[in-house]
């Protein structure tokens, strides 16, 4: 049931009710006590002049009876008085309302000797008459005594009155309901309304609606207070979903250098395997480039033998460094300077391809607690990465400071990373370069010491329409990332 008919029902309803029998009470009474008073009245009237009567009819003296019966006149509505013989027959009489009685009722009264009142009707006319028997001294019935008086407006109007204050009471009852629902529903039952459909839309996902702050004092600050709720709730889901964010980035760090570490192991093995064989290899190939017997088309594919060789130790051991758990040895260095000596180690090659490198450093003095030659080595390969990228184009390096945090973006406008590459690209031995021109571990190793630094690495898709790579390092040397 609405809130709205439970209030109708429990307080209005039974209140309205009390009121209407409390003036349905009143009325009564009203209307009783004016009765009362009326029928007081002509009982005193005629007791006052029966004496008189009763004396003028026992000495049988006319003139003090018409006296006396003119007496009665001098009293506020008195319309009629007669004096009647025991008989029933009229001796003397003036004003209205003679035949209010039978002569029947006259002799009872005169027999018995007890007086008889009563409303009666006559030519449309109201009236409350009342009879009294004359009696001598010695007690002995000589007549009876009418005297009629005529009902005043609001005794003849009681009835009707009753009647109108009902309908009046049922019409300003009914205005009265009409009122408080019109309230009701305006003040109370819309601002609910607004609530609950601010709670349903929330309810059904769409967590940035919010409640209008209006209406009575007690509803704006519900809707202020709904409002903060729900602000607060997405301030915790906000977190809370950065959190998750943290989580899987460290899950996947964690997978990585698990992956990494076993790769590590089994490099190891294979480097000890491996070793010695290359070494011969090595040295006869050596030994053979030295003789003179050989042309110069042999000897420079003995060379070839042995930068392929070189080749494999170094992809072993770079394989060797991925696994290894290292012990960064940190120290205070200047960010400017990291990415300075990156520049220079790459200054002849971005000339020859003309190649334009953009720098945005907003505090190119801060420092952080860092290993500066393993940072060096990151940036520089990163900055090598987009220079193969992009020959002839531009490469811009962005550094952020942010929260106790150093975010460091390399772009370039080369041809991009496709989507179905970025979860790829810092995994061992992945690349997209023909053979012989990379060995897919130079990002892996730039993963790897970004992780031994206790930060994170990503890449996303650059404004400048090549790819970009997001690097996020601590300022400050943090135990519990080590």
């Amino acid at each position: 049931m609405r809130l709205r008919n439970i209030i109708i029902l429990t307080v209005l309803v039974p209140l309205f009710l009390i009121l209407l029998v409390f003036s349905l009470v009143a009325i009564k009474s009203l209307e009783d006590n004016i009765r009362s008073k009326l029928q007081n009245e002509v009982q005193i009237i005629a007791h006052a002049i029966g004496t008189s009567l009763s004396y003028a009819l026992e000495q049988d003296t006319p003139d003090a009876l018409q006296e006396s019966l003119h007496a009665a006149f001098s009293f506020h509505r008195i319309y009629g008085a007669y004096v009647f013989d025991t008989q029933g027959q009229k001796i003397y009489g003036l004003g209205l309302g003679e035949e209010l009685f039978k002569p029947e009722d006259i002799r009872q009264v005169a027999k018995k000797g007890e007086s008889l009142s009563a409303y009666r009707q006559h030519e449309r006319w109201n009236y409350y008459s009342t009879l009294i028997p004359l009696t001598t001294s010695g007690g002995e019935p000589r007549g009876v005594l009418q005297v009629n008086r005529l009902n005043t407006g609001i005794e003849n109007y009681a009835g009707f009155i009753s009647i109108v204050a009902v309908l009046v009471f049922a019409f300003g009852a009914g205005g009265i309901v009409l009122t408080i629902w019109w309230g009701f529903r305006r003040y109370i039952e819309r601002p609910i309304n607004r609530l609950l459909g601010v709670m349903e839309r929330v309810e059904k996902g769409d967590r940035s609606y919010r409640a209008i702050s209006k209406g009575p004092e007690e509803y704006r600050r519900l809707s202020i207070a709904l409002n903060g709720m729900l602000d607060a709730m997405a301030e915790k889901d906000a977190d809370i979903e950065a959190r998750q964010k943290k989580e899987i980035e460290l899950e996947k760090r964690l997978r990585k250098s698990k992956k990494l570490a076993e790769l590590g192991v089994l490099a190891a093995g294979v480097a000890h395997e491996i070793g010695a064989p290359l070494t011969v290899i090595n040295g006869q190939a050596q030994r053979l480039a030295r003789r003179d017997t050989i042309g110069d088309d042999e000897r420079a594919k003995l060379d070839r033998i042995r930068n392929e060789v070189e080749r494999i130790v170094i992809i072993v051991r770079h394989l060797m460094e991925l696994g290894r758990q290292h012990n960064v040895e940190k120290e205070s260095c200047r960010l400017g300077d990291i990415v300075e000596t990156a520049r220079e180690l790459l200054e002849d090659e971005l000339t020859v391809q003309q190649t334009r490198l953009e720098l945005d450093l907003d505090e190119p003095n801060a420092t952080l607690m860092a290993n500066a030659q393993q940072l060096t080595q990151v940036v520089t390969n990163l900055l090598h990465n987009a220079l193969q990228a992009s020959p002839g184009g531009r490469i811009r390096l962005r550094a952020r400071h942010h929260d106790g945090e150093l975010h460091l973006t390399v772009e370039d406008d080369g041809p991009g990373i496709p989507d179905t590459h970025k979860g790829k690209v810092f995994d061992p031995f992945f690349t997209t370069k023909p053979v012989g021109q990379g060995s897919g571990l130079g990002l892996s190793m730039v993963h790897r010491i970004v992780n031994d630094h206790g930060g994170s690495i990503g890449v996303f898709d650059s404004s400048l329409g090549g790819a970009g790579f997001d690097l996020t390092l601590p300022l400050e040397d943090s135990p519990e990332k080590e």
